[in-house]
């Protein structure tokens, strides 16, 4: 299958990794990923802190990239979200309905990571070895907006040298939430000490999830902790290897103070 990767803008200039591991991971499993140069930010941001407008054009850059393509694949439960709960509306606010209808056709060719691998490939093992004390926190969009339910841990359950262990209150929000952290700072900070205690009390050396976002919040405040957890983005633990550098690649993921 051709696969274009649709590498979301956190991926791109912060966590590169989590994208070149979808395209090993998908490569392994046997299918041609390309990269459509033209994307860029598919205007989340704009519409959640109320600039539909300025949005506008994105959405239509968007769709205009990814339209010649069969399947789009994104590790990002929130991009994807955007992609399908936000782009058409933008375009009929704006009443260009051969958009909004364009917008809806690309969107159901999108999937975040995890839902393509289960619903779309049928594949829960991706032969994957990963030799670690692992938790997974399942992010707000892919929770809420995905629906994603159970995929990312019948994904992780299938890998080799993984123990899972479940994350005590896991559906709460780890306080990041875009503008909202900068927004509501406080209160997201004491959503994220929260979201800390419950990752600490696993015992986990890993805390894993599918949005860049969520693990970069997470990321930092274990940092500052001094916690010595690791956070590591479902993608990577997925295309790690047997022998392979991938096994250990969360060391790059943390944010470091």
């Amino acid at each position: 299958m051709r696969v274009a990767l649709f590498v979301t803008c956190l991926a791109d200039t912060m966590f590169p990794t989590a994208a070149v591991a979808t395209v090993r991971l998908l490569e392994r499993l046997g299918h041609t990923v390309v990269f459509p140069e033209a994307q860029t930010c598919c205007g989340q941001m704009h519409v959640n802190t109320g600039y539909p407008a300025e949005a506008l054009p994105l959405v239509r850059r968007h769709v205009r990239t990814f339209a010649p393509y069969d399947v789009v694949v994104a590790p990002s439960g929130s991009c994807v979200g955007s992609v399908r709960h936000q782009h058409a509306s933008v375009a009929r606010r704006a009443g260009d309905e051969r958009l909004a209808a364009r917008a809806e056709e690309v969107a159901r060719r999108t999937f975040e990571l995890s839902e393509f691998l289960v619903d779309v490939l049928g594949v829960t093992d991706v032969g994957a070895y990963y030799p670690h004390r692992v938790t997974y926190h399942p992010t707000c969009h892919s929770l809420r907006m995905l629906r994603v339910g159970e995929k990312p841990l019948r994904l992780l359950r299938a890998v080799r040298g993984l123990e899972l262990v479940e994350l005590p209150q896991a559906e709460q929000c780890c306080g990041f939430g875009g503008t909202f952290a900068v927004k509501n700072a406080d209160t997201s900070t004491a959503m994220l000490a929260d979201k800390l205690r419950h990752v600490l009390a696993t015992g986990a050396d890993v805390c894993a999830a599918g949005d860049s976002s969520c693990l970069m919040h997470i990321g930092g405040g274990l940092s500052r902790l001094r916690a010595g957890v690791r956070t590591v983005h479902l993608a990577e633990i997925l295309a790690a290897t047997e022998g392979s550098e991938t096994v250990d690649v969360g060391r790059r993921t943390a944010v470091r103070p």
